[in-house]
């Protein structure tokens, strides 16, 4: 795992952007995509840019489930707001949060992935170590499931809402295994309270009670941090 601490998330995202050039160069045509915060300042810096997306297919990480796109809560909604209406792709997939069968939804989306390997993989990572929203104890093998979200994850999403209970108590996510299938990892972290799940993550015991430890495993991830985020480390 290879970590570069930056001054601060635009930092970051110009970093990444680099990253991005040289796996499109090799031949990256497929880009798995997050949500969030974390990587807001990556696709800030790729819509600037003049790299052209629209050869490309992006798969994103997860849905909150009952929420249709056209919701402002919901990823679909996300995703369009802060990269698609100004960087068009080929085809972007994301799972169906209103999907009426959600069993035949994950296997809709586990096919999505075998159709479309993931090269280059874009990830945050939870107060708790989740990674999509893989909580803990989920397992390593895990593909594409339905979620129960941990307490502590609805309370860490209650800031996009107007009330805790507003906030959704399911998702759909990529499971760990499939995240571990993409060629390349990009992860950003940023602030204190990523200090300790970064921790664990890089120099902790490779357990299922953190998942994003499983990425000690993966022969090609870069961590972009700063130093609050980064400060646990060894």
């Amino acid at each position: 795992m290879k970590v570069i601490q930056v001054e601060n998330p635009a930092a970051g995202g110009k970093v990444a952007l680099d990253l991005l050039r040289q796996k499109l160069a090799a031949g990256a045509s497929t880009l798995g995509l997050a949500t969030g915060s974390s990587p807001l300042d990556f696709y800030r810096e790729l819509i600037a840019s003049e790299l052209d997306t629209s050869h490309l297919v992006s798969v994103n990480l997860d849905e909150y489930v009952g929420l249709d796109g056209q919701d402002p809560q919901s990823y679909q909604y996300f995703m369009q707001d802060k990269l698609f209406a100004h960087k068009p792709f080929k085809a972007s997939f994301l799972p169906n949060g209103k999907a009426s069968d959600l069993q035949a939804e994950v296997e809709r989306y586990n096919q999505v992935l075998a159709d479309y390997p993931v090269d280059l993989q874009i990830l945050g990572i939870g107060r708790n170590g989740h990674i999509g929203f893989n909580e803990p104890g989920t397992s390593f093998e895990s593909q594409t499931h339905l979620v129960d979200l941990a307490s502590s994850t609805i309370e860490a999403n209650a800031r996009f809402f107007e009330r805790l209970e507003d906030v959704p108590t399911q998702a759909l996510s990529m499971g760990i295994a499939n995240i571990m299938q993409a060629k390349s990892i990009i992860l950003f972290a940023y602030g204190q309270a990523k200090a300790q799940a970064i921790r664990g993550m890089v120099q902790g015991p490779i357990t299922e009670e953190l998942p994003a430890s499983v990425l000690q495993k993966h022969p090609d991830v870069v961590l972009i941090g700063d130093q609050a985020a980064l400060s646990l480390l060894d």
